[in-house]
């Protein structure tokens, strides 16, 4: 799973949702790739690690996109169904969080999940945000890892988060069929676009506001039932709700920011 990570994701991708930020209907992902920008990896690590550092520090309340705020907005069908996989597994919850920056969602949620007799918030990443997590961020529940079978091989988990995460992966369906053979017991998607006519994945390059950091790359938005098609066979689909961002719109064609909750049969 590794070279599905590596490379693939812009670091830290927790993106703000815009109607405006997406274009184009590329026929590959490495046409998107030739009409984007890229990114500054080191600079974008730079801008996350200041603003959760503030976070961490009880300065600011809550981060998104490098953002700063100063209340948490939460997810509240997230938090629920983080909170209900504990309810279903003796208060214990050991949840990998895959493309999950320095910890956006682990400092998000931390305060409903402290009461847990048996918790950790374990984040794969890139190498250089793995780097910096472990130096500055990791502590008692928060841990970084390079890759899932490393995190695994460390600590049994039995919860696997995809947030915000697929759209901007080259072979998203690659990692959820490995992630599904893994055999977790519970599987949660969420601020994933989901095409309202469902008909194929649609590729689009992303623009980032420049209040942000200046940056383009490709992003994919999910036909429904190719995205669900992974899990019929091993899961059931718990819930399905509604992601912070809501609607967006590229070209003529409309997505749905949706979460979905999965639990192994």
């Amino acid at each position: 799973m590794k070279s599905l990570l590596k490379g693939c994701i812009p670091p830290g991708v927790q993106w703000l949702r815009q109607p405006n930020l997406f274009s184009g209907d590329y026929p590959s992902w490495q046409d998107a790739a030739a009409a984007s920008e890229g990114y500054d990896a080191d600079r974008i690590l730079e801008k996350v690690r200041d603003a959760l550092l503030k976070v961490k520090n009880g300065e600011a309340g809550y981060e998104r996109d490098s953002v700063l705020f100063d209340e948490v907005q939460y997810s509240w069908p997230l938090l629920s169904s983080l909170l209900w996989i504990a309810s279903c597994s003796n208060n214990r919850l050991h949840l990998i969080d895959f493309g999950g920056s320095l910890g956006s969602s682990y400092f998000q949620n931390r305060r409903f999940l402290s009461h847990l007799s048996d918790w950790s918030w374990n984040i794969v990443e890139q190498a250089n945000f793995v780097e910096c997590g472990r130096q500055e961020f990791q502590d008692g529940v928060l841990a970084f890892y390079s890759t899932i079978e490393e995190c695994r091989a460390a600590r049994p988990c039995n919860a696997v988060l995809l947030s915000s995460v697929l759209p901007y992966i080259e072979h998203p369906h690659e990692l959820l069929d490995r992630i599904v053979a893994s055999g977790f017991e519970y599987i949660i998607i969420d601020r994933t676009p989901i095409l309202l006519k469902d008909e194929r994945d649609r590729l689009s390059v992303q623009t980032v506001p420049a209040r942000i950091y200046k940056a383009s790359y490709p992003a994919r938005f999910f036909a429904r039932t190719g995205l669900l098609s992974h899990f019929e066979d091993r899961y059931e689909k718990i819930a399905e709700f509604d992601a912070l961002s809501g609607a967006m719109r590229i070209g003529l064609s409309v997505a749905f920011d949706k979460g979905f909750l999965f639990k192994k049969t």
